[in-house]
């Protein structure tokens, strides 16, 4: 099991540590939430890069400009290739959102783990170990079926065009492998560092509010968190209250 070091602070620097927080989005339900810190020398080092880094840079700008396009109004009866192909982009987009926790955990040996200020210590670390451990296990299922179905849509590359659902597969898998190690990663082998939040916990008491009320106080505590993208996440997973 991870090793626990407790330490009573406010939230972490993102500059200056791995920081994964535990979101509750009501009515009793947490999620694990990261994102990566913003580095304002990327371009810089993208010139410095190696071949390899330079190529993966430039994939992933290209993945951004395709994913913008996919999520853009097209024009009046786009063909039927490009819809799938749009659905098949959004659909990786909202895998990656759902799963870039874990998949910064791959390599990580120390993290900071941020909870709400309501709940214990012993209570914030058991929620994600339970979290942690459903992953894992969610993960490394969904592996498996999608090795079988990457085997299964392998004939379709003898078809004329592009094999759409062979690179969704494709993909799947590779998310899901990255998601099984990270993981099991931050169950075995991470030493977590406890902070409490009351921000988080403010965060929670407004899970069961509408969209249009709690907006404002959600995207003002994002802020004070210093995490940009996490009044998108919380909107988009908050459970309504029963």
């Amino acid at each position: 099991m991870a090793r626990e070091q407790f330490r009573r602070s406010r939230s972490p620097s993102r500059l200056d540590d791995e920081a994964v927080y535990l979101v509750p989005i009501g009515s009793g339900h947490f999620e694990l939430y990261t994102e990566p810190a913003e580095d304002e020398s990327a371009g810089a080092a993208r010139e410095n890069a190696g071949f390899w880094r330079r190529t993966l840079h430039t994939v992933h700008d290209r993945w951004r400009q395709t994913s913008r396009a996919a999520h853009a109004t097209r024009g009046d009866h786009p063909g039927r290739l490009v819809r799938l192909s749009d659905w098949l982009v959004r659909r990786i987009a909202e895998s990656i959102a759902e799963q870039r926790t874990l998949w910064s955990l791959r390599t990580v040996s120390s993290a900071s783990f941020v909870y709400p200020s309501d709940l214990s210590e012993a209570s914030a670390a058991a929620v994600r170990e339970r979290l942690l451990a459903h992953a894992r296990r969610h993960h490394g299922a969904w592996l498996l079926m999608n090795v079988a179905g990457v085997a299964v849509t392998a004939i379709l590359v003898l078809l004329p065009g592009p094999n759409l659902i062979g690179y969704y597969f494709a993909f799947r898998v590779v998310g899901h492998y990255l998601s099984w190690r990270g993981a099991g990663q931050a169950l075995d082998r991470i030493a977590w560092r406890l902070s409490a939040e009351p921000a988080l916990a403010e965060l929670g008491g407004l899970a069961h509010l509408p969209r249009e009320t709690r907006g404002e106080r959600v995207a003002a505590l994002a802020t004070d968190l210093r995490l940009p993208r996490l009044a998108a996440f919380f909107d988009r997973v908050a459970v309504p209250a029963p």
